[in-house]
């Protein structure tokens, strides 16, 4: 148990290492119905793209603690309409997903979210691609 403890640390804070790493990042806070969900996005680090050219990470937060037992499901819509879905693994106390963002133009990126509690939550950002 603690070794898988401290290898999901590990992953965790090289992911956080190669988005600030990677140059651009796009990082937002939003308020959803009382929990504070971070996002960001960011160029994957060559030869660590997970699922695309792009990660996506999400961190919900309640009332200063990780919610950590959610169920957190993305959406992009690219700048030619195409959309995809993903289910977002959890990576530490956050969430992730790697999608193909690196074409020119904005893309929406959604999450929906279930909570312990049964509740479902909506929020997105806005990424501009190169």
């Amino acid at each position: 148990m603690k070794f898988t403890a401290l290898v999901l640390a590990a992953v965790s804070n090289l992911f956080l290492a190669n988005i600030v790493a990677a140059g651009t990042v796009l990082e937002e806070k939003q308020l959803i119905d009382g929990y504070t969900v971070s996002f960001r996005i960011a160029p994957a680090k060559a030869g660590a793209e997970m699922g695309g050219s792009h990660d996506v990470l999400v961190k919900i937060d309640k009332n200063g603690k990780a919610v950590t037992d959610a169920q957190v499901n993305s959406k992009a819509v690219h700048p030619d309409g195409n959309e995809e879905s993903r289910m977002m693994m959890a990576m530490g106390d956050g969430y992730m997903a790697g999608y193909d963002l690196g074409h020119a133009g904005r893309h929406q990126m959604m999450i929906l979210f279930k909570t312990a509690d049964g509740a479902r939550h909506r929020g997105g950002v806005w990424y501009n691609g190169r």
